[in-house]
């Protein structure tokens, strides 16, 4: 590295992303995608509870969006990047070590989207709602995921001298730890921490999502477009720094475009579409029904059944009382009538 890049001080980076236990490798970048997983479902748990839905309800669509993110990211990875995978120099085995990095977040949104659908329907739940609810917690399981690009020692930005210049050494990614000479990692250079840049910048994307649903109670997916259009600003200005290989048109990296027409669209998205804020019911068997605005139940049927009297448990309710004979009826008022009785004496 050239001397007048030397920085004062530096990040440090890790020399090493994977601990074997055993048979089993511990890797990091594995790990703190879980990290961030988990939080964006506590997240969201609290947030899907108050608005009226069953407690954990979120796990039964993480069960659908996780997988279905983590397929789509890859996807998308591979279809941008196909020179490691395809072609003469290409290994497409290496398509599926997910470990070895490379997830592209706007496949794993895409991807993400399509498996909660698929759980809402299932439930009942209104999916702009749970989109919503989920807009505070995934920029911060992005922020989370972001640490396991540090561990791997990928994904930096230019060459810098700054205090805050991340240390970046040179990786065997297969093998998940820095390349050696006499047992010291090689140092490769120092560069823009854009790892850090975007964790920081996903924490400040929730809390500004959190502070406007709270102020404004953004109602039918606009937190959610509210969240993806703040990302994507932050994603521009921080994918203008990487110099990882990556493909270009019209002089710009394929993800600074991707981000332009996906901030164009939610934020159009965010401007035009207006509603309240969905809230849903729950049976005692777990059953979700969405609530209107008034605070009606959506669903007639439901709103029904609820209505109607509860059956008892007493046999004698269930009999039928007799219909008086109008006969005996009138018979009987004649021979009580005071007026009559004495006409016939």
């Amino acid at each position: 590295m050239d001397a007048a890049l030397s920085p004062l001080a530096v990040i440090p980076s890790p020399s090493q992303g994977v601990w074997d236990l055993g048979p089993l490798p511990l890797r990091a970048y594995a790990l703190c995608i879980v990290l961030g997983i988990v939080a964006a479902c506590f997240i969201a748990d609290r947030r899907l509870r108050q608005r009226g839905a069953p407690p954990w309800v979120i796990l039964d669509i993480a069960v659908w969006a996780v997988p279905a993110g983590i397929i789509g990211a890859r996807i998308y990875h591979v279809i941008t990047s196909p020179e490691a995978y395809f072609g003469e120099n290409g290994d497409l085995i290496k398509a599926f070590k997910i470990w070895e990095g490379g997830l592209g977040i706007w496949g794993g949104i895409a991807g993400g989207a399509v498996g909660a659908y698929i759980a809402c329907r299932r439930l009942n739940l209104p999916f702009a709602m749970a989109a919503d609810t989920l807009a505070v917690g995934l920029p911060v399981a992005q922020a989370l995921g972001r640490w396991g690009n540090w561990f791997n020692n990928e994904l930096y930005g230019k060459e810098t001298d700054l205090p805050w210049a991340l240390r970046v050494y040179n990786w065997d990614a297969s093998a998940g730890h820095a390349q050696t000479v006499n047992g010291e990692p090689i140092v490769l250079g120092t560069f823009h921490p854009t790892f850090l840049y975007e964790f920081l910048w996903c924490l400040g994307v929730a809390a500004a999502v959190w502070y406007a649903d709270k102020r404004w109670s953004l109602g039918r997916g606009r937190a959610f477009a509210l969240y993806v259009a703040l990302y994507c600003v932050g994603r521009f200005w921080i994918e203008a720094l990487r110099i990882d290989d990556a493909h270009h048109f019209l002089g710009m990296r394929l993800n600074n475009w991707t981000s332009i027409v996906v901030f164009a669209l939610a934020l159009a998205y965010f401007l035009r579409v207006r509603g309240p804020q969905e809230r849903v019911t729950y049976d005692e068997n777990g059953r979700i029904t969405p609530v209107t605005a008034d605070g009606a139940l959506a669903d007639p049927a439901v709103a029904d059944a609820s209505d109607s009297p509860a059956p008892s448990d007493d046999p004698d309710d269930d009999v039928a009382e007799p219909e008086p004979d109008a006969s005996s009826e009138a018979d009987s008022d004649s021979d009580s009538s005071p007026g009559t009785s004495l006409s016939k004496g």
